[in-house]
């Protein structure tokens, strides 16, 4: 293909116009993770306060897991908080593209993500790299910093206002919080007997079985797209 004037012109609007945006959804959705990082120190500090004088084996843990990655250990529950570093566009049938705000600007609609999962504390304790982890919500943050959350049950009610509110700490503080809810609200299943029910001699020497038993809290049900509300 013979290069042209007008091949470079579209190459250097394209890097002038959407590698720009890009950037800034960048930098928007590490400020939102360093916020977060703020919200889970405060938050850790705040509830061990009052849980003082409780077993310890119930209190919080907050670590940061460098630049993309924190978590927070709740009792026996873990919440991992991860970035994407790459910019997200949605698909064509998602509901964002309904919002006007997204229709007037395309642009608007690319967004980075920041994922919270559910881990069982004793997962990570214990290396039971076969047990299973749970997505409990997604944060999506684009050019303007304005956000919606993807998630379980109430998230994508409480938070569905894309293109007018703002990513901040007290908004961080609620999604963390009702996570935290979240989690609490669900007991490890016990895994089905046939699936548990011959081992080896190799698993049994490795004193958890983890190879055979993938343990967690959705085991036996299924978890589904179908109960995602999505903010629109």
């Amino acid at each position: 293909m013979e290069d042209t004037p007008d091949m470079r012109n579209e190459i250097l609007n394209t890097l002038k116009e959407k590698s720009v945006m890009k950037q800034k959804v960048y930098d928007n959705t590490l400020s939102g993770l360093t916020l977060t990082k703020q919200v889970l120190y405060d938050i850790n500090k705040e509830f061990n306060s009052q849980l003082k004088d409780i077993d310890r084996r119930v209190s919080l843990d907050y670590k940061d897991h460098g630049q993309f990655e924190a978590q927070l250990k709740v009792a026996g529950d873990l919440l991992f908080f991860s970035m994407h570093t790459n910019i997200f566009e949605f698909n064509r049938e998602h509901s964002i593209w309904k919002i006007p705000y997204v229709h007037d600007n395309k642009l608007n609609s690319y967004c980075g993500m920041i994922s919270i999962y559910n881990f069982l504390a004793d997962s990570f304790k214990y290396y039971r790299e076969e047990d299973l982890g749970y997505l409990v919500a997604r944060i999506f943050i684009n050019q303007e910093n304005h956000f919606l959350v993807e998630g379980k049950r109430q998230f994508g009610f409480l938070y569905n206002n894309f293109g007018k509110d703002m990513i901040t700490k007290d908004i961080l503080r609620q999604i963390i919080l009702n996570s935290i809810q979240y989690i609490l609200e669900f007991d490890l299943l016990v895994p089905p007997y046939d699936n548990v029910k011959i081992v080896t001699v190799g698993q049994m020497n490795q004193k958890i079985i983890s190879s055979k038993i993938q343990t967690g809290k959705r085991l036996g049900f299924s978890f589904n797209s179908d109960d995602v509300n999505i903010g629109s």
